[in-house]
């Protein structure tokens, strides 16, 4: 890549950056990443025997509630999202700089469900463009009705929020330069996390993948960023040696950047997708299993042969189909 490829490439992750989401929907200043990690302080619950993926039945009939009665008072469903994680939810320019991606889609159907045949989504779906370590406070806060964001369902999280039924199960993986995935291992080939011994890494701070990643090679020098496009511009500008994360978003990544590569490697993790609200919203949690309950009937296969199968299996050879759901709470 000549001088100029490279800066426009960087130029590129920068503007993604500073983007905006739909017309009404600015993004927010980009916050200091702070410490190397940032595990949100949650106490979690004495569930002995319940699974972290177990979820609420969505039960008989379209589910009902105060917080879906909230929402549909003030006319629009409030939902946190990423704007610069290609694929799962991105500005595209050539569309207004509207966001989309395979996350959005979870989005706009529980919109639709909740708002009927009257749903636009540029009146009746507000995203907010928020960062990894923002979801569980702003739940919390009550500033949002639901964070769709890569966001892994954890025991310790069930502490602080709720999650709906699994509705994505990813992995953590590693992305590094093509010169460390070229096949020679006497220039430090990578093949799993000990190969990053002495290697600085990057991950956005808050994510369970900064977690994974110290916990699988200690000796890694952590290098966090905001979010995950703030990781790829430290690796384009040579600041970082590697960055993991979801299987998903490294592709994402990787399609952004010719030399940046995910080699073939065992994930780090199971990372089980769920869609966050706030632990007093129990009706708007059964509402959303309600949604992905129905989305069975051909939406969610649509979304992901969109956005997901052409590049994580682009010949279609693996058998991924939406995670049967759990219940038990």
């Amino acid at each position: 890549m000549t001088v100029a490829m490279r800066l426009a490439a960087v130029a590129l992750a920068a503007a993604l950056l500073a983007g905006c989401g739909y017309e009404d929907t600015p993004l927010p200043e980009e916050p200091e990443a702070s410490a190397a990690t940032s595990a949100p302080d949650c106490e979690t619950p004495d569930e002995s025997g319940t699974d972290p993926v177990a979820s609420y039945h969505p039960g008989e009939g379209v589910p009902t509630g105060p917080k879906l009665d909230e929402i549909r008072a003030r006319g629009r469903l409030i939902v946190g999202v990423s704007a610069d994680t290609y694929l799962m939810a991105s500005e595209n320019p050539e569309e207004g700089n509207r966001i989309e991606g395979f996350d959005i889609e979870f989005a706009k159907e529980i919109g639709s469900a909740i708002f009927g045949s009257d749903f636009n989504a540029g009146r009746n779906l507000e995203l907010r463009v928020i960062t990894a370590s923002q979801r569980i406070p702003l739940l919390t806060a009550g500033d949002l009705d639901l964070v769709i964001r890569n966001f892994t369902i954890n025991s310790q999280r069930w502490g602080c929020i709720a999650f709906s039924a699994e509705y994505y199960h990813s992995g953590q993986k590693v992305l590094v330069g093509a010169s460390l995935a070229d096949d020679d291992e006497e220039n430090g080939e990578y093949r799993d996390p000990s190969d990053l011994a002495g290697l600085r890494v990057c991950a956005p701070t808050g994510s369970t993948s900064l977690v994974n990643i110290e916990e699988a090679e200690p000796d890694a020098k952590i290098e966090p960023a905001v979010n995950h496009t703030g990781c790829l511009v430290k690796f384009q500008r040579g600041e970082v040696d590697a960055i993991t994360g979801d299987d998903t978003v490294l592709a994402g990544l990787a399609a952004q950047d010719p030399y940046a590569v995910v080699p073939d490697q065992e994930p780090l993790s199971d990372e089980p997708y769920g869609i966050g609200a706030n632990q007093e919203d129990i009706d708007l949690v059964r509402f959303v299993n309600y949604v992905l309950a129905e989305m069975r009937d051909g939406e969610w296969e649509a979304a992901y042969e969109r956005w997901l199968q052409p590049v994580l299996d682009p010949e279609g050879d693996d058998d991924v189909v939406q995670p049967t759901p759990t219940y038990g709470r």
